[in-house]
């Protein structure tokens, strides 16, 4: 697939570029790998500077980033602007937190004194970025951050329809001081990802995107004996107990299905309720999602946009048809939307059976499945029972019940009384299909560091 801005709400192809060549590819390598041999060597103040200006220069032109994600993918400009305000303050985290996160750690090893033992973190090397286009600056920043913390340098192949967002996390690495080749972005085809993984200077894989690209590419790292991490996507429950603030809760539904037209890995795809509060919670959803307005993404009044793209739209519909097809109640329950743009109208989906194709099927757009639980033990079966284990929420007014359920979760987050959020200081990253490793905070800056054990012995060689 070629990379091209293509305007989800007009549907203008506004630019397109070209593949990098094998001698690009092979270039940008080489330069990312001579940048890394000096980066290794940078204290952690000279990498910080970095950080800060890229936070500084984010915020100072805060409209003109937005304005870029609202083009490319169909983002609301608010939710834009709030992607550029997220990017930045994980910027300022590793400003504030890198070099104390990377700091020696001392072992109380039997034999050796309080201090002859560490774990020192020494980056790998060039690292590639494999990312998606529904967060295009805030997936860029989250792997980048934390690994030019830590010493290493990111070469960048981000989703095909977002070739300018790209560019704008180069270059605003290079104007905020970054030497050339810290963050390189590639245009580059599917075919070229094995001639990247298997450059030996290349150290680690991080990829966000579907199950099929995560498993194509653990198996090119692994064959390469290289480190991956990889955030495949999710189905997150979103549970509703019986002692739940219904009106809360449905609320909150209705921004955690809906926010980014839906198309978010931790959107709350899988609304679980209680049997004693279903038809009262079901009730106010209705209400909410039928007050979206679709529209221009840069109308602030909008509240529900157009999708990715036209693909994106004729992919989920495909994907509704196959549930009606298996037996599944399909109804809409949104406004009517648009002509215009990759609008999909917000759909609820009840029924489902537990044995069919829709129970272990991501829906990425407002596309809300619903299940009446008996019970809670019946919930977190139903959550459980999802191939995916991203992140999960639990709506309940008992604090106590709500530990208890979001420990029996099998996801790598919960949320209690919220939707799964994004936040710059919590760790993000999943179980089962969802994938492996962490971003963000000290675990994603351990992820591609070596932690070697330096132990000093007694001098004198006596045993």
């Amino acid at each position: 697939m070629p990379y091209a801005t293509t305007n989800p709400y007009t549907g203008e192809v506004v630019r397109t570029f070209d593949d990098a060549t094998p001698e690009q590819i092979d270039a940008a390598i080489e330069r990312a790998d001579a940048t890394f041999q000096e980066w290794r060597n940078t204290s952690p103040e000279e990498r910080a500077a970095v950080l800060r200006e890229a936070a500084r220069l984010l915020r100072a032109d805060k409209r003109r980033y937005a304005e870029i994600l609202t083009l490319e993918m169909g983002k609301l400009i608010a939710e834009a602007e709030a992607e550029v305000e997220l990017s930045a303050k994980i910027l300022e985290y590793y400003v504030d937190k890198g070099a104390e996160l990377l700091k020696p750690r001392y072992l109380p090893a039997e034999g050796f004194g309080s201090q002859d033992v560490q774990l020192v973190n020494q980056p790998l090397g060039v690292l590639f970025a494999v990312e998606p286009w529904n967060f295009p600056y805030y997936q860029v920043i989250r792997i980048t951050a934390p690994q030019v913390t830590a010493g290493n340098t990111v070469l960048l192949k981000h989703a095909s329809n977002v070739p300018q967002s790209a560019l704008a996390m180069e270059s605003l690495f290079r104007e905020a001081g970054a030497p050339e080749g810290l963050l390189t972005n590639l245009f580059v085809p599917h075919s070229a990802t094995e001639r990247i993984i298997g450059d030996p200077r290349v150290r680690g894989v991080a990829l966000t995107g579907s199950e099929r690209a995560g498993a194509a590419i653990a198996a090119l790292a692994a064959e390469n004996l290289k480190k991956s991490t990889l955030e495949l996507g999710g189905a997150d429950a979103f549970i509703v107990l019986d002692d739940a603030d219904v009106q809360k809760a449905a609320d909150w539904a209705v921004f955690g299905r809906h926010w980014n037209a839906g198309q978010v890995c931790v959107s709350s795809k899988r609304l679980i309720v209680d049997d004693a509060v279903y038809d009262d919670f079901l009730a106010r959803y209705r209400e909410g999602v039928e007050a979206l307005k679709a529209g221009d993404p840069l109308d602030p009044s909008t509240t529900l946009a157009p999708l990715s793209s036209q693909k994106a739209a004729d992919d989920l519909a495909a994907q509704v048809v196959r549930a009606r097809e298996e037996g599944v109640t399909v109804e809409a329950i949104g406004s009517p939307v648009p002509e215009q743009g990759a609008f999909y109208v917000p759909t609820l989906l009840t029924d489902i059976p537990e044995d069919g194709e829709t129970f272990v099927t991501e829906f990425f757009g407002p596309v809300t499945q619903l299940y009446r639980a008996t019970d809670e033990a019946d919930a977190i079966r139903i959550a459980n029972a999802s191939p995916f284990g991203l992140g999960g929420s639990v709506f309940t007014n008992d604090p106590e019940r709500g530990q208890r359920v979001s420990r029996a979760l099998e996801t790598g987050m919960v949320y209690i009384n919220q939707p799964t959020g994004v936040k710059a200081d919590i760790p993000f990253g999943g179980v089962k299909h969802s994938g492996y490793g962490h971003e963000l905070i000290d675990l994603g800056i351990t992820e591609f560091v070596n932690q070697k054990a330096v132990v000093v012995s007694d001098i004198d060689g006596s045993f």
